[in-house]
C-alpha cells in the first residue's frame, strides 16, 4: 500500500509539471527510476514482500503491449512501406549480429558462465525499448526514414528475440527433448499466430471502430476505451493460443489503421496515457529493485552493461547499415539510440520464471538490471542533446543525401 502511495503521488506531481519537464533532459523514466531507487532500502523490500514476480511480469506486460500498440498505431502505413528495407535490416543482420556479439563479449567478461547462458544474456539485452526512445522517434527534427524506422525495430525485436532465448535456454537447461522440430514448433506459434492474431484482431477492431463512430453508435470517450481494448484482447488471446502478445499487439497497431485511419488522431492518446501509467509504474517498482539488490553489480557488470550499449548494439546497426548511404553521424545516432527498458524487463522475468536454476542465474539478473538502468539514465540524458546536434547535421546535408528523402509524409 505505501509503495502504490507514494506512485500514485508522485505520477501526479509528474502530470502537474509534465510540460516543462518535456523541455529538459528529464524524462519520466529517468524520474520514476530515480524515485524509486531513492526510496530507502527498508521500504524497497516491500517489493519483494508485497509485489510478487507475477504480479510485477504481469504489470510490465500491459505497460509494453499497450506501448508497441500505440507506437505502431503512430507509425503511417505509406511510409512504412517506402522504408520497408531500412527496419528488415536492423530487425535481420542488425539483431542476429547483436545476439551473437552480445553471447561472445558475455563469454569473455564473464568466463564461468557457459555458451548457452551467455546467449540467455545477450538475447535478453538485445530487444530496443520504444518508451525509453520515445523523444527521438516522435521528433519532427529526426528524419522520417530513421525515426520510423527505429520505432519499428522497438516494436517487433522483443518479440523475435523470444526464440532466441527459448533455444539458449533449452540448450542451458539441456533439455533438447523434441530438438530442432519443437523449436520449429515454437517459432511458428510465437511468430506466425503472433501475426496473424495481430492483424485479425486489428483489422476486425478497426472495422468495428469505423462503422460504430461512422452510424454515431459511440460517444468520444468510449471510442478511445474501445481502442484500448484491442491491445489488451490481443494480450489476452496471445495467450490462450501460445502466439506472442508484444507481436500481436503491434501488428495489431499497424492493421487497425486499414479499416479505421482515425485510430492514431483520435483515439491512441487514451492508450498511451494508460500504457505510460503501467510503463512508468514498472520504472518506479525496478528502481526500488535495483537499490535492493546494488550490492550485487561487481564492476564486471558495469563494464558489460557499457560495452552491450555501445559496441554490441552499435557494431551490428553500422554493418546492417552498409550500402544504405547514410553518412557516419547517421549511423552513430541510430546506433545509439538503441535504449534497453521495458523489452528486457519482461524477457529477463520470463526467463527467470521458467525456474532453471542455472549457475549463472544471478549474474544474469545483475547484468540485465545494471544495463537497464545505465540506459534510463544515458539514453534519457542524451536525446535532447543528441536531437539538435543531429539535426544541425541533417539541415547541412544536400537533398539528394538519404537523410533528406521521405522528411515529411
Amino acid at each position: 500500500m505505501i509503495t502504490a502511495v507514494m506512485f500514485v503521488g508522485l505520477f501526479f506531481a509528474y502530470a502537474l509539471l509534465s510540460r516543462r519537464l518535456a523541455e529538459t533532459p528529464i524524462t519520466a523514466p529517468i524520474l520514476f527510476t530515480g524515485a524509486g531507487m531513492l526510496v530507502s532500502p527498508s521500504w524497497a523490500h516491500i517489493v519483494g514482500a508485497g509485489v510478487t514476480a507475477s504480479v510485477f511480469l504481469r504489470v510490465a506486460e500491459i505497460g509494453l503491449v499497450l506501448l508497441l500498440f500505440t507506437d505502431a498505431s503512430r507509425t503511417e502505413l505509406a511510409v512504412l512501406r517506402s522504408i520497408s528495407t531500412l527496419p528488415g535490416r536492423l530487425l535481420s543482420t542488425g539483431m542476429l549480429l547483436t545476439i551473437v556479439l552480445g553471447t561472445l563479449v558475455a563469454r569473455l567478461v564473464f568466463p564461468r558462465l557457459s555458451l548457452w547462458e551467455a546467449g540467455i544474456l545477450g538475447t535478453i539485452l538485445a530487444p530496443t525499448d520504444a518508451g525509453l526512445g520515445q523523444v527521438v522517434v516522435s521528433s519532427p527534427r529526426v528524419p522520417m526514414r530513421i525515426r520510423q524506422a527505429l520505432n519499428v525495430e522497438a516494436g517487433l525485436n522483443d518479440g523475435l528475440s523470444v526464440p532466441f532465448m527459448l533455444f539458449f535456454m533449452v540448450l542451458a537447461a539441456a533439455k533438447t527433448e523434441g530438438g530442432p522440430a519443437a523449436l520449429l514448433q515454437f517459432i511458428g506459434e510465437q511468430l506466425g499466430l503472433g501475426i496473424g492474431a495481430g492483424i485479425a484482431i486489428g483489422l476486425a477492431g478497426g472495422w468495428l471502430l469505423r462503422v460504430a463512430s461512422s452510424r454515431r453508435w459511440m460517444g468520444e470517450g468510449f471510442q478511445q476505451i474501445a481502442v484500448v481494448a484491442i491491445p489488451l484482447f490481443c494480450m489476452l488471446f496471445a495467450e490462450m493460443i501460445d502466439a506472442s502478445m508484444f507481436i500481436a499487439s503491434f501488428v495489431a497497431g499497424l492493421a487497425v489503421q486499414i479499416p479505421f485511419k482515425e485510430a492514431s488522431k483520435q483515439s491512441v492518446e487514451f492508450a498511451e496515457e494508460w500504457g505510460q501509467i503501467f510503463n512508468l509504474a514498472v520504472f518506479f517498482l525496478f528502481g526500488m529493485v535495483v537499490v535492493r539488490d546494488w550490492a550485487q553489480f561487481t564492476p564486471s557488470c558495469w563494464v558489460y552493461a557499457i560495452l552491450s550499449l555501445t559496441i554490441i548494439r552499435m557494431l551490428p546497426v553500422a554493418l546492417a547499415l552498409i550500402g544504405t548511404g547514410f553518412g557516419r553521424p547517421s549511423v552513430i545516432f541510430m546506433g545509439w539510440f538503441g535504449p534497453r527498458g521495458l523489452a528486457s524487463i519482461v524477457l529477463g522475468m520470463v526467463y527467470l520464471e521458467q525456474e532453471l536454476h542455472l549457475p549463472g542465474e544471478p549474474k544474469i539478473r545483475a547484468v540485465v538490471m545494471a544495463t537497464v538502468a545505465l540506459s534510463i539514465f544515458l539514453h534519457g540524458l542524451s536525446a535532447l542533446p543528441g536531437i539538435r546536434i543531429y539535426s544541425h547535421y541533417v539541415a547541412g546535408l544536400e537533398s539528394s543525401a538519404p537523410e533528406r528523402q521521405q522528411l515529411a509524409t
